[in-house]
């Protein structure tokens, strides 16, 4: 049974934070999926991931080509995962369901703390989730480095 963790940011964008984040999941071993809401977001964020750093190469790809089966990190809309990700991180309130929780090894809420919907979105999801049993931690960046706030 997997956990659900939040991750609030406050003081870096999305695009700086998540490499950092699938850096760590695919140091676990895991694939994973990347689900967003809006195709032209994640062909953006695809796009990002592409010019970092060079030695911080992330393999990835975006879904909907012929190999989205091989991705190690694979940037998604749907809620299929066809690469076998066993880390989900959603992006721009993206659902996620209890089941998934509980049936992948992690799953990471990520959200803008300077949009109040996304504020509001991130923290139905936590109800939810954590209502349904599932286990959940909360991280900040608020003081300049990750720290846990709450866990459930």
């Amino acid at each position: 049974m997997g956990a659900a963790y939040f991750y609030h940011l406050t003081r870096r964008p999305l695009e700086a934070t998540l490499p950092m984040l699938l850096e760590k999941a695919l140091g676990a071993g895991w694939r994973v999926a990347v689900r967003g809401v809006a195709p032209d977001r994640m062909a953006a964020l695809d796009e990002a991931l592409w010019r970092g750093p060079d030695d911080a190469f992330l393999p990835h790809g975006l879904a909907g080509g012929d190999h989205d089966a091989d991705q190690p990190v694979l940037l998604t809309t749907a809620e299929e995962m066809p690469n076998g990700a066993r880390c989900l991180m959603t992006i721009d309130g993206a659902p996620v369901s209890p089941e998934e929780v509980q049936t992948l090894e992690r799953v990471c809420v990520v959200f803008d703390g300077n949009d109040e919907a996304a504020l509001e979105t991130a923290r139905a999801q936590w109800k939810a989730l954590t209502s349904a049993g599932c286990a959940a931690q909360y991280w900040s960046e608020e003081s300049g480095r990750w720290e846990k706030k709450a866990e459930k």
